[in-house]
Order: C-alpha cells, then sequence, then structure tokens
C-alpha cells in the first residue's frame, strides 16, 4: 500500500467525546513515549507488540492509530487494513494533537509532553 493510499484522519476530525465516537485511538508508541503523554481515552499497544497482541484490537470499530509523527502508524495502518480492519492514521500523530491543544494525560508526575 502506498502512503498516499494510506486511509487517514485530521486531528481536527478526531471527536473528543470517546463516548458519542465509536473509534478506538491505538497508539502504538514505546512505553517511554506514552508514559510521557497520551490520549487519555487511546488503548496502548506499542508497535513491537502488535502481532502478538491483535486479538485486541476489536474488528467491528474503526481504529485510529496513533504515533508521534504518523509515520509508524502509518506503517500500523497499512497492515491492519490488508488485514481487513477498518482503520485510518492520525496525520501528524501525538505532535499535532499536543498542537492543537487537545486533551493529553501522562504517567508521572510532569505535566504531558510528546516525547
Amino acid at each position: 500500500m502506498a502512503t498516499d493510499e494510506i486511509p487517514s484522519v485530521r486531528v481536527d476530525d478526531v471527536p473528543l467525546d470517546p463516548a458519542v465516537d465509536s473509534a478506538v485511538l491505538l497508539d502504538v508508541r514505546e512505553a517511554e513515549e506514552w508514559n510521557v503523554g497520551h490520549i487519555p481515552w487511546a488503548v496502548h499497544i506499542p508497535m513491537g507488540e502488535l502481532l502478538e497482541r491483535l486479538d485486541e484490537i476489536p474488528r467491528e470499530r474503526e481504529i485510529v492509530v496513533v504515533c508521534r509523527s504518523g509515520s509508524r502508524s502509518a506503517a500500523v495502518t497499512a497492515y491492519l487494513a490488508q488485514a481487513g480492519w477498518p482503520v485510518r492514521n492520525l496525520d501528524g500523530g501525538m505532535i499535532d494533537w499536543a498542537a492543537a491543544g487537545r486533551p493529553m494525560a501522562s504517567a508521572t508526575a510532569a505535566p504531558p509532553a510528546v516525547l
């Protein structure tokens, strides 16, 4: 799947109310990145663990894949799309999410940030 064929969504088009939006936000960054700052309602499955944890990703809901900038998540999006998941890549990843002032959480005592 070519990069221009990867289904994607812009940060501004992702609803901020997970109760209303049925999409699952799947964060594929490493634990260190996740701990520093992540989307509060996202599901964390690091890219390196994806294949062994595929059964945790629902097939009946849209998946929006997130990483730092959108590169790793584009690769995961392409893989999941080819395997039949309804999936889109978050353009600009957490960098654009944070820049837009969207909600973030941290697993540390420090304010959330993007690593």
